[in-house]
């Protein structure tokens, strides 16, 4: 690996400032132009240097699950994707609803040392939505757990959520939900409507989303807690959040880049590689979606990376898993669905997957590139195009939907404190190759 002393020369900001940036000892020493320094230097060609981007919601799989993704091959897609901080969802085997799991999860990414893994911890105990897990215990163990979800589960029990959110609120935590009524999503395949009519798949509707995320919306304002909702599909979802920040309650919300970008309409082809949950609703459900992202509604962008062994997704489509891979290719998705319509600029990029994410889960060194911090950051071509190929991801898992696809913005050079872990677009050091 590179040295963490060096001088990144002649990049643009988001806001198209040129800039050099001197990094000493893993930390960002002077940012300027045209400064001279005594350290190796790395050519930025002035591509754009963006602050390492933040995921909140990445399924790494490992412990139990080593077959689809470890945490290690999960950090190499991160920084092929220009992520430098993963929230890994609690979703594992044994689930992450105890301080042993949390901190073993995050031994494993301090091992791998790619980039900064936090676990989240369950909110229930076995995500059964029985009974609440050992919240505290994991917030106040060497993991420091901020954010708890039973993602792929829906806490459904209104009494259990309330008790999980009045919990958290005393060491500042927060809950992410999966806004999935269960009782109108028993053995669905797919977004209820024209589509699912036609192909006779048992349709998901969007009310069993928007209901969850009303009800705890509401729950959340009564307890005076923190309230995040994971992966946001529907138009209607989209308003229910505008309305609940125009009252100013304390609710954030994500979106995927693939909700961002496909539609129902794919499950025409029966390849379950567009099976996802919650699924790829309809254009209006898009629509509203990046308006959402543009104006603020939905404050970042999350990719539910979901990787799955060939076999759970190589088969008919009503016995395959649910999910995507997403890592690798969430920011040309963003930069294609968002940049390129005009949608927004690079700056609110910059909010929506490095800044916001990063504020929500509490990561103190990430979300922006300033003098004292640590040099978490990307260098990214916004002109260069490439062609996404299952077979050269570095996930374990291939589940991707844009397989063949050709998309922008290409990330050249990643630096996770300081050391440089890409280049060239090339994982760097024996160790990663």
């Amino acid at each position: 690996m590179s040295s963490a002393d060096f001088l990144l020369r002649n990049v643009l900001t988001a806001d198209q400032v040129r800039v050099d940036i001197e990094v000493v000892a893993g930390t960002i020493s002077r940012i300027g132009g045209e400064l001279t320094s005594p350290f190796p230097v790395v050519e930025g060609n002035q591509n754009l240097v963006l602050p390492g981007l933040v995921d909140l919601h990445t399924h790494l799989r490992e412990p139990g699950k080593e077959s689809s993704e470890t945490v290690l091959s999960g950090s190499q897609a991160a920084v092929k994707g220009g992520y430098l901080a993963l929230s890994a969802m609690a979703n594992t085997s044994p689930v992450a609803d105890t301080a042993g799991v949390v901190e073993q999860v995050a031994r494993l990414g301090r091992d791998a040392g790619l980039c900064d893994v936090f676990p989240i911890g369950a909110v229930t105990v076995g995500l059964k939505g029985e009974s609440l897990a050992e919240l505290a215990a994991m917030a106040h163990s060497a993991a420091k757990v901020r954010i708890f979800s039973d993602d792929g589960n829906c806490v459904s029990d209104p009494l259990l959520m309330r008790r999980a959110l009045e919990y958290v609120k005393s060491f500042g935590g927060v809950i992410a939900q999966h806004a999935q009524e269960p009782k109108l999503t028993s053995g669905a395949q797919m977004n209820e409507g024209v589509v699912s009519s036609r192909l006779g798949l048992k349709g998901w509707p969007a009310v069993a989303e928007e209901s969850i995320i009303a009800r705890d919306i509401l729950m959340a304002q009564y307890v005076g807690s923190r309230l995040h909702i994971c992966h946001l599909t529907t138009k209607g979802g989209v308003e229910l959040v505008r309305w609940a920040k125009s009252q100013g309650m304390a609710v954030t919300a994500e979106v995927t880049p693939h909700h961002l970008l496909l539609t129902d309409e794919l499950a025409n082809s029966f390849d379950p590689v567009y099976k996802v949950n919650p699924p790829l609703r309809t254009q209006a459900d898009v629509s509203a979606l990046r308006a959402g992202l543009a104006d603020g509604t939905i404050d970042i962008v999350a990719t539910d990376h979901a990787p799955h062994p060939s076999e759970e997704k190589d088969c008919e489509w009503s016995a395959a898993a649910f999910g995507m891979v997403g890592l690798e290719t969430a920011l040309s998705v963003v930069v294609e669905t968002m940049i390129d319509t005009g949608l927004m600029e690079w700056e609110k990029l910059v909010d929506r997957m490095s800044l916001a994410p990063a504020a929500i889960g509490g990561y103190e060194d990430h979300g922006a590139i300033a003098v004292g911090r640590p040099a978490n950051f990307v260098v990214v071509n916004p002109k260069e195009r490439w062609t996404v190929d299952r077979r050269t991801l570095q996930s374990k898992s291939s589940n991707t939907p844009f397989d063949g696809r050709s998309l922008p913005a290409k990330v050249v050079h990643a630096f996770y404190r300081g050391v440089q872990v890409l280049n060239d677009g090339q994982l760097t050091g024996s160790k990663y190759e």
